[in-house]
């Protein structure tokens, strides 16, 4: 599995969640709405979810590997601190 595309869009009010991002494997399947959020022990991703009946939230697709969230959150959190740095030689 590899990661084709990341695609960054920064949410511009104030709150924990910075981003929304939509990732792409091996140029065939897209996942949408993974959430990048600054927590108290720093950045990290949520998965897109779901509430459920009983007011959970569920995810939706998510890594069955620690290691490929792992993965994933760092692919992420780099393509977002990117995108920030862009923002920002742009002003």
């Amino acid at each position: 599995m590899n990661v084709t595309d990341i695609r960054v869009r920064k949410v511009s009010k104030e709150g924990k969640m910075k981003a929304v991002v939509s990732i792409t494997l091996d140029d065939e399947f897209v996942i949408h709405d993974i959430k990048v959020i600054e927590g108290d022990r720093g950045m990290f991703i949520a998965m897109p979810s779901r509430k459920s009946t009983e007011g959970e939230y569920k995810d939706i697709a998510h890594p069955i590997k620690s290691e490929t969230r792992r993965m994933l959150q760092d692919m992420i959190l780099a393509a977002y601190e990117n995108a920030s740095d862009a923002v920002e030689e742009q002003n």
